[in-house]
């Protein structure tokens, strides 16, 4: 499995970083491929998802499949310079596609990374995101030997909350105006943080 040296930015002609396949709590987590229709369609659905929209503002949203595929290869680019890591969120018996999970802007030197995720519709209120991120960050502690992850949702997010309560990411403070409105650029709001050090208990999901 791969340590922290992996997020190392590779060298020209070095080896993209791979990630192994997690498995727990019902769920498996892989790699997203861009390659794939299934994947670019529940990508799609995913970004466009109003609920998605609501308390999300990508710089460049996606708005058709063309723009999913372009989407995930940019993912892709990152997670190979080792700055981020996205899985795909499955049901661990029929494969079904239920969201995303990743980490972006992973510091290898002090050993930290913000995670962030979403659920599509369908898979609302079964505790996935609850699921997903508690089988993520014990892997992001435990193989990618981070000290400190954080977790960002933007003032008014309760499910977001009490996801990130949950896992044992304990609430540190808001942050002001450090994200977009929803659908603006040119505005800002409030962001709840929130952080799990790899030396805090291990939660105990119920």
């Amino acid at each position: 499995m791969p340590s922290v040296d992996a997020h190392v930015p590779p060298r020209p002609g070095d080896p993209a970083p791979s990630f192994p396949d997690l498995r727990g709590h019902g769920l498996r987590l892989r790699p997203w491929d861009p390659g794939s229709d299934t994947d670019a369609e529940a990508w799609l659905r995913g970004q466009t998802d109003p609920e998605f929209r609501r308390w999300n503002t990508p710089l460049r949203p996606v708005r058709d499949i063309d723009g999913a595929r372009e989407s995930m290869r940019a993912r892709a680019e990152s997670v190979a310079k080792g700055t981020s890591v996205a899985f795909c969120v499955t049901d661990a018996d029929s494969g079904t596609a239920l969201g995303h999970i990743g980490f972006n802007e992973i510091d290898p030197v002090v050993r930290c990374g913000r995670i962030g995720y979403w659920v599509l519709p369908e898979a609302r209120g079964r505790g996935v995101a609850t699921r997903a991120l508690a089988l993520a960050a014990r892997w992001a502690i435990t193989d990618l030997e981070l000290h400190r992850l954080e977790l960002g949702h933007a003032l008014g997010h309760e499910v977001s909350c009490k996801v990130a309560e949950r896992c044992g990411f304990r609430y540190e403070g808001t942050l002001r105006d450090a994200m977009f409105e929803a659908e603006r650029h040119d505005a800002f709001r409030d962001v709840h943080l929130h952080a799990r050090l790899a030396t805090d208990p291990e939660p105990v999901l119920g």
